[in-house]
């Protein structure tokens, strides 16, 4: 039988929770970005719906964190009744292809450009592991050319290189951003500044003979929503046809935040591959790497390069991945999201020119990042490196207090963002409560 849990919990029952979760859990959670640098301790929650979640504390949080994105279209979406009726009328399969991945498949590549065939996968990090395969499959290189700032995952191949103390930037092999990573799997990275034409030009003349995967994440929301400036974005596609070099576009976060195409729909950019996700699956985990046919039909059991899981896409995250296609083919759906994002923005902008704490907003979409330390347009991760991850925290603690959830990634500048069940009124007091916050900090 299922545990019975009582809430809210006393503080004594808080702290007895957390110490039975961390001799349980390596630090009492199941990701290490979920402990909550500003409050010391996880956010441990027991109820979420529309743009709102309550703690077992009995707290209740208007949530600008959205699951980091993938609760787009918010907590516990009416439509999400129908998937789990569904997925309990079919049997919950997990190992078995149905006609609903074909058309969720047939879906995506109408709706993504460079989608002429598509591959599910669950988490992020494997998308972006299985689509590397492939391209040094495709390329006949081991190399990959990738960006300062920009995040693809957790795995070997690409957690070397995005996010280096400043004076590591230039290591040889490039900064290992875990324990664990080997030397000679760090050698295959080669990183360089985004945003940077002449920078990047550079780097694919001298490497582009063992380097076949240029590897973007169009816009960089870990490091608080870096948009490619005018033209970047065309020039790396050119050059990557000049160099023979295959364009991946990592879409995982960007997909659907401000057009149903992603950031390749946004800007006019087709990659020859992109990996989609967070979103992708109304809150189920999905992901899906979608490319060009003679590209992605080198996977197996076409081609010679190997992908495979049992729990590849059950069929719960294909039907969630279903409605969430439903959703951002509406014209409503984007009407929503756009006149959020427009109210939202103007306020950010507002309170930044009025903070006493030197603060900068930057948006793409639903989402937007914070970055501490600047008021100044922020192009590249050198320029990110003024954050301050200790006013961060403040200000996520500050938050709390007054009802709004900001995650706080360790003080990072990522990004945070809101859902199509947030409602104008409620990003009216989500922009008061920054405000007053960053009042109170600056005294």
């Amino acid at each position: 039988m299922l545990p019975n849990y009582q809430f809210p919990l006393n503080e004594t029952a808080l702290d007895d929770l957390y110490r039975r979760g961390k001799n349980a859990i390596p630090g009492g959670v199941c990701s290490s970005t979920r402990f909550n640098a500003a409050w010391g301790k996880p956010v441990y929650a027991s109820w979420s719906k529309g743009s709102r979640f309550g703690d077992v504390a009995g707290r209740e949080f208007i949530d600008m964190s959205m699951s980091h994105g993938a609760t787009l279209l918010g907590h516990a979406h009416p439509s999400q009744e129908e998937v789990l009726r569904r997925s309990w009328e079919h049997g919950l399969m997990c190992s078995l292809d149905t006609p609903y991945h074909v058309a969720l498949a047939e879906q995506i590549c109408e709706v993504v450009p460079c989608a002429e065939r598509v591959r599910f996968t669950n988490a992020g990090s494997e998308a972006t592991l299985h689509a590397l395969r492939l391209c040094r499959a495709a390329s006949g290189r081991d190399k990959i050319i990738r960006f300062f700032g920009h995040f693809h995952g957790y795995h070997e191949f690409t957690f070397v290189g995005g996010h280096p103390p400043a004076d590591q930037m230039h290591v040889q092999p490039p900064f290992r951003e875990s324990a664990g990573i080997p030397k000679s799997l760090a050698e295959l990275i080669i990183p360089v500044e985004y945003n940077d034409v002449a920078a990047l030009e550079a780097v694919l003349k001298k490497h582009a003979h063992e380097a076949g995967t240029l590897l973007i994440e169009p816009i960089d929301f870990n490091r608080g929503c870096i948009l490619p400036v005018p033209g970047f974005l065309e020039k790396a596609r050119e050059m990557a046809t000049a160099h023979n070099v295959i364009l991946f576009f990592d879409e995982i976060q960007s997909f659907a935040k401000k057009a149903p195409g992603g950031a390749q729909e946004v800007y006019g950019v087709t990659p020859d591959i992109c990996t989609i996700g967070k979103s992708l699956g109304a809150g189920w985990p999905l992901s899906a790497i979608a490319g060009k046919a003679e590209l992605m039909d080198r996977f197996k059991p076409v081609g010679d390069v190997a992908h495979s899981g049992t729990f590849n896409a059950p069929l719960p995250c294909i039907l969630g991945g279903l409605t969430f296609l439903e959703q951002i083919r509406s014209p409503e759906f984007w009407q929503t999201i756009n006149s959020l994002g427009e109210r939202l923005t103007a306020g950010l902008d507002e309170i930044a020119k009025r903070s006493p704490v030197p603060v900068r907003f930057q948006s793409h979409g639903s989402r937007f990042g914070i970055i501490f330390g600047t008021r100044e347009p922020v192009i590249n991760y050198t320029q990110s490196l003024c954050h301050d991850p200790n006013v961060m925290i403040e200000f996520c603690r500050q938050t709390t207090e007054r009802g709004v959830y900001f995650h706080d990634y360790g003080g990072g500048a990522c990004h945070h963002g809101y859902s199509l069940m947030h409602t104008p009124e409620e990003i009216d007091t989500v922009l008061g409560v920054m405000e007053d916050s960053l009042k109170a900090m600056g005294k």
